[in-house]
C-alpha cells in the first residue's frame, strides 16, 4: 500500500506533504494511515505506517522526527547530535515541542494535526526547513513567528525568503468557539474584524463566533515579512472531509492525525 499524499511546491530541493487517511494499517477511528504514537492507536500499525511512508519517499524511517505536541510554542532544532543521542533522550527532546526545524539534507521534520494548521517552511537561501503546529491555542501565542525567529537565530533565515505550505485544517465556518477564545485573541491584538465572525448555532441558539485560523496564520505570517505570495494554502476543510483528512471534531479525540511534513532532498 502506498500513502495518500497532498504534496506541496515549495521550491527545488524540498518536499514537503500532509498525509490523507487511505494507503495504512490502522483500523477503526485511526484507519487506515496514521503516524501519531500519541493518540491512542496500536504501535504496530504506526510502524508499519512509518515504515510505508518512509520508503515511500526514500528516507531511513530513523530520519523521521515527530515530536509530542502540547499546544505550545517549544521549538525543537535537529542536528547531527540529535541522532547520537539514546531512543529515550531523543524522545525526550521531542516531548511538549511544537515545531521542529533542521538543516540536515533527508531528515523529515514533521508535524501532527486533525483540525489545528500546519505550517512547513522553506528557507532555500541558508537550506532549512521547519514544521509548525498551530492549533488555536499556538496561533494566540504566535507560533508561526516564534517559529521564525528561532530559524533566524539558528540559520540566519529572513522571513522574506521563506514559503510557507499551510496545510489542511479546520474552517471559519466548522471552527466554533466560546466567548472565551473569542476574547483571548481580541486582547492578544488579533484583528477580530478579519478573523472572527459570528454564525447561527444548532438547535435554535444564540449565534456563536466562529475563527478562522488560516487567516490569522496568514496575518502572522505577512506581519513576520513572508511575502503573500510565498505562501500555499491547501484550502481544505478538515471537518468537511473527514473522509479523506482526520478531524479531532468529527472523529473525536481518539482518533488519527495528519502527518506534515518536509525534508530536504540534498
Amino acid at each position: 500500500m502506498e500513502p495518500d499524499l497532498l504534496a506541496y511546491d515549495l521550491g527545488t530541493g524540498v518536499r514537503a506533504f500532509s498525509t490523507g487517511r487511505a494507503g495504512g494499517f490502522s483500523t477503526g477511528p485511526f484507519a487506515s494511515f496514521n503516524a501519531n504514537a500519541f493518540c491512542g492507536d496500536d504501535m504496530r500499525a504506526v510502524r508499519l505506517n512509518r515504515e510505508g511512508l518512509c520508503r515511500f519517499l526514500g528516507l531511513d524511517v530513523s530520519r523521521l522526527v515527530i515530536p509530542r505536541q502540547v499546544h505550545g510554542t517549544c521549538v525543537r532544532r535537529v542536528g547531527e547530535a540529535f541522532f547520537r543521542l539514546a531512543a529515550a533522550e531523543r524522545d525526550a527532546a521531542l516531548d511538549g515541542v511544537d515545531a521542529v526545524m533542521t538543516d540536515l539534507p533527508q531528515t523529515c521534520v514533521a508535524v501532527s494535526t486533525a483540525d489545528c494548521m500546519p505550517l512547513l517552511f522553506h528557507d532555500a537561501a541558508h537550506h532549512a526547513v521547519a514544521a509548525v503546529h498551530a492549533g488555536w491555542r499556538g496561533t494566540l501565542r504566535r507560533i508561526p513567528e516564534v517559529a521564525l525567529q528561532a530559524m533566524s537565530e539558528a540559520y540566519g533565515t529572513c522571513p522574506a525568503d521563506v514559503r510557507v505550505a499551510i496545510g489542511p485544517g479546520i474552517s471559519l465556518a466548522a471552527f466554533e468557539v466560546g466567548e472565551e477564545v473569542y476574547d483571548a485573541f481580541r486582547e492578544a491584538g488579533f484583528p477580530m474584524e478579519e478573523v472572527a465572525r459570528r454564525f447561527p448555532a444548532g438547535g435554535g441558539h444564540a449565534e456563536k463566533w466562529h475563527i478562522d485560523l488560516l487567516r490569522a496564520n496568514e496575518g502572522l505570517l505577512s506581519h513576520c515579512g513572508v511575502p503573500v505570495s510565498n505562501v500555499r494554502r491547501a484550502g481544505i476543510c478538515t471537518y468537511l472531509h473527514p473522509e479523506r483528512f482526520f478531524s479531532a471534531r468529527r472523529l473525536g479525540v481518539r482518533s488519527g492525525r495528519i502527518l506534515n511534513g518536509i525534508f530536504l532532498t540534498e
